[in-house]
């Protein structure tokens, strides 16, 4: 009789806890991380033959869907001598965490991939440089650093 009066508060509490977990929302920065992962649309689009390096003064720092269905990232607007782009870094759950952010006005230079999106050019960075700091968002293959960023090894 003891082990009945037990088990049944023992299983409810299991099933409680069971049915929560399984409604939780999934955390959206996990499985391609928004959109922004390896593996996705938008870093296929990365070329590392289309590098090439821009140097010039932040005079924005925007929120950016470039496709559909991906999470927002962070995209530094960079006027140069010669015009004036989007530099994509990443998605915002990783960049807004980087320790030094930017602001507008700093002088960046930058090593990224030419791309098109909605027929309008923009950098996706490999590596953001201000004074005598790198910020490495790439490795030379084009996998963003945040690939498996936050799982245990």
């Amino acid at each position: 009789m003891k082990t009945r009066h037990i088990t049944i508060p023992a299983v409810l509490l299991t099933l409680v806890f069971l049915a929560t977990t399984a409604s939780a929302a999934p955390y959206k920065g996990w499985r391609g991380s928004g959109g922004w992962g390896s593996g996705t649309p938008y870093n296929q689009t990365y070329n590392p033959a289309n590098m090439e390096t821009l140097t010039g003064e932040v005079i924005n720092i925007e929120k950016t869907v470039p496709m559909r269905r991906m999470d927002y990232g962070i995209a530094l607007v960079v006027k140069t001598e010669k015009e004036t782009i989007p530099v994509h870094l990443g998605p915002g759950w990783f960049i807004e965490r980087i320790d030094k952010p930017f602001a507008v006005g700093d002088k960046v230079e930058v090593k990224g991939s030419r791309v098109t999106f909605d027929n309008k050019p923009a950098v996706i960075a490999a590596e953001v440089k201000r004074g005598d700091n790198v910020l490495v968002l790439r490795d030379a293959n084009g996998v963003p650093v945040w690939a498996g960023w936050g799982r245990r090894r």
